[in-house]
């Protein structure tokens, strides 16, 4: 006797059976400031493959390999010291003024390397944002770690200029590891927030130039912040580069620190990284749909 199934209770042959819920949902997290540390943690083995894949490509088939970390700023600090240092004879404070502008070119070429990458980076990386998960935050704070690799190699250049112009350390030189430090938060706060935007808008990757730019002419990276008159001179604090930058230049040079300017630096970090995050993890969600 032939006894007639339904499509209900008989499954469609060789057809794969798809779970009614699925394996892992990308979402973002309701709250406030989330940058997900314990994510970025579990997948440190990652995050450090990612680092040296950035290295590895950034210089692969080059003459000069890493020397390039050193050229950039030397050159730039070159034209600089003709054009603003003896043209121009902007105030350097007392330090001879090579020395003043490599002090500044140091991390600000560190920080506008790491913008540019890190805000290009999800576009970059999309073949392994369709095909796997992980953090996707994981790929620009790769890009920007990979910046101190360049950081690292051009700061000897430094300490030969100290020499050269017989300029010693004092116990200021310790403030140097916090302020790497808040230049690397704010390189991934903005790094974050540029490559987030750029998944839905491609604009943003003609428009990073502009901003490093222009970015780099309000910061007081060839000239002082004293030039700027006293009674603006807080609002020109509300660029967080404006802390750092007097901030290496105190450690370096044995400075008073402007703990005020430090402070404000400090504070706009801390709160763009925690708004870059949220950001980040609110769009990251629709990443693999339109990348």
């Amino acid at each position: 006797m032939n006894t007639a199934l339904s499509s209900e209770t008989l499954p469609t042959l060789g057809a794969p059976q798809l779970p009614d819920e699925p394996l892992f949902v990308v979402e973002a997290h309701e709250g406030g400031l989330h940058v997900n540390l314990k994510d970025l943690w579990a997948y440190r083995e990652l995050l450090y493959f990612l680092v040296w894949r950035d290295v590895k490509i950034r210089y692969k088939q080059t003459l000069l390999g890493a020397a390039w970390a050193i050229i950039q700023p030397l050159l730039t600090m070159l034209i600089f010291t003709l054009i603003f240092g003896k043209v121009a004879r902007i105030d350097s404070n007392g330090i001879p003024y090579p020395l003043f502008a490599y002090a500044a070119l140091l991390p600000w070429t560190f920080f506008a390397n790491a913008i540019t990458t890190s805000g290009n980076s999800i576009v970059g990386s999309a073949h392994l944002i369709t095909k796997v998960y992980f953090p996707r935050q994981i790929i620009p704070v790769a890009a920007v770690c990979a910046g101190l690799v360049d950081l690292a190699v051009a700061f000897p250049m430094l300490v030969v200029l100290m020499l050269y112009y017989h300029t010693g350390l004092t116990w200021n030189v310790l403030l140097l590891p916090p302020l790497v430090l808040l230049t690397t938060l704010l390189a991934t706060g903005v790094g974050m927030w540029l490559s987030a935007i750029n998944v839905k808008y491609r604009d943003v990757k003609f428009a990073i130039p502009f901003v490093v730019q222009i970015w780099m002419y309000l910061s007081p990276v060839a000239y002082p912040s004293s030039v700027v008159p006293a009674k603006w001179r807080i609002y020109y604090s509300f660029n967080p580069f404006v802390g750092i930058i007097e901030g290496y230049r105190a450690a370096l040079f044995g400075r008073a620190p402007d703990w005020s300017a430090i402070g404000i630096s400090f504070v706009l970090t801390l709160g763009f990284l925690g708004y870059a995050a949220y950001q980040f993890r609110k769009m990251e969600r629709n990443f693999a749909d339109i990348i």
